[in-house]
């Protein structure tokens, strides 16, 4: 190949590249058509797959021709009135609903992500060190590609060394060519650190289990737990996600594909009040129209402007509220608890993350306060009504800041303690 050549090969994307020559094949080998073509022939093609296939696989067709029509000098007929028409009247003949992927929405992505840490947590334990590194990779994947909206060949495309992160702020992904991105400049995408379901996180994680320095982020991963030197195809990442979908127990997984996280994305920024603008430019959607693609409609102020209509028109009318009998006061016993917690992986991080997630559901509902930071020492307030029901609630609490541990690959030692009676709960 010629230094001219290969400039030419990467001033398009591969995939470009493979289709078009994929779309020639199939009209000059499979359809038998003939090279340079004329107006009349590429409109007998069209009326002879309108209808087995697609309109947007039609167009896909006429660039292809169109670019080969260009490249060897000859006149190019795609642009042709007649060709217009033909395409009108097929659209009007076989008007098609276009498929879209189906949206992962983020009750998903908690679900997988939680099967996911659980999935890592044993495979640890039981000393599968490639299972542990397909899940934590998997996990990096699913997050990073639903908070950065990104497509599949962008996800095989990241690489470390264009990756900067700062550990609880963010990290920049640096993508030297993407779809979008026509005149080859390069983009960057920045991620910000989440308080749940963090992309961040799970990539460090990924980086620091896999002890990758540079080159592609996400790779394959053998039954022997040994990673490859090259990243993931773009075309393994929806049997991939569909995989891991089905494991963690999501219906209907094979109607999932990459492009579900862009939409599940785009659909979760529409309905938490993202201005269209500002989606545009967080994904990198330069049409408006495409980006409404992705939203199905949704119109955040759209159910705020019928419910001050009927507010205006149907004022609702304002119910005594019914006297509720007193209740009665309830004995509370003061509890001591202290929590000691240590990463699989050393991982202060996760260490904090689990203590925090501990505090905001189990402790919290025991208006716990911090007695000794030193010794992870908090004091409870627990409703006693009965020596039994003191019981239940500890064990339940204990219970449940256990699986909190094992959710965030924590070992945990915690145990409850009656001061005035010295009884101990562990």
């Amino acid at each position: 190949m010629s230094r001219v050549d290969l400039y030419l090969n990467a001033a398009e994307r591969a995939n470009t590249r493979r289709s078009y020559a994929s779309a020639i094949r199939h009209f000059e080998i499979e359809w038998r058509g003939l090279l340079p073509a004329t107006i009349d022939s590429i409109a007998r093609y069209l009326a002879g797959h309108a209808e087995s296939l697609s309109l947007n696989t039609l167009k896909h067709r006429l660039a292809a021709l169109s670019r080969w029509h260009q490249e060897h000098g000859f006149p190019d007929p795609t642009k042709a009135a007649k060709i217009r028409q033909v395409l009108k009247g097929i659209r009007a003949l076989h008007p098609a609903q276009e498929k879209r992927a189906k949206p992962l929405e983020l009750d998903i992505l908690q679900q997988t992500s939680d099967w996911l840490v659980q999935a890592t947590a044993a495979a640890v334990v039981r000393g599968d060190a490639g299972s542990a590194l397909r899940h934590t990779r998997d996990r990096a994947l699913v997050l990073l590609g639903f908070w950065r909206g990104f497509r599949s060949d962008e996800l095989a495309s990241l690489c470390i060394e264009f990756i900067e992160i700062k550990p609880g702020e963010g990290m920049t992904c640096y993508l030297p060519r993407s779809k979008g991105d026509r005149q080859l400049e390069g983009r960057k995408f920045s991620c910000p650190a989440l308080s749940r379901l963090c992309p961040v996180e799970a990539v460090e994680d990924w980086l620091a289990l896999s002890e990758l320095k540079e080159g592609p982020l996400f790779r394959k991963i053998n039954r022997w737990g040994h990673l490859s030197e090259t990243g993931l195809l773009p075309g393994s990442i929806i049997p991939m996600l569909r995989q891991f979908l089905a494991q963690a127990g999501i219906a209907d997984a094979e109607a999932f594909s990459s492009h579900s996280l862009r939409r599940g994305f785009a659909q979760w920024a529409g309905s938490s009040g993202w201005d269209i603008r500002e989606l545009m430019t967080y994904v990198g959607w330069r049409d408006v129209k495409a980006a409404m693609r992705y939203l199905d409609g949704i119109d955040v102020g759209l159910k705020a402007r019928f419910e001050q209509g009927l507010d205006r028109t149907l004022p609702e009318l304002v119910k005594p509220m019914p006297q509720l009998p007193a209740v009665p006061e309830v004995a509370q016993t003061i509890i001591e608890v202290s929590i000691q917690l240590s990463s699989f992986s050393g991982s202060r991080r996760k260490e904090a993350s689990a203590l925090r997630d501990m505090l905001d559901t189990g402790l919290a509902r025991f208006q716990a306060q911090q007695v000794d930071s030193d010794r992870g020492l908090y004091q409870l307030s627990v409703p006693t009504p009965s020596a039994d029901i003191l019981d239940d609630h500890l064990y339940a609490l204990l219970d449940e800041l256990h699986r909190i541990a094992d959710a965030k690959e924590c070992f945990l030692e915690a145990v409850c303690r009656d001061p005035s009676s010295g009884k101990h709960w562990d």
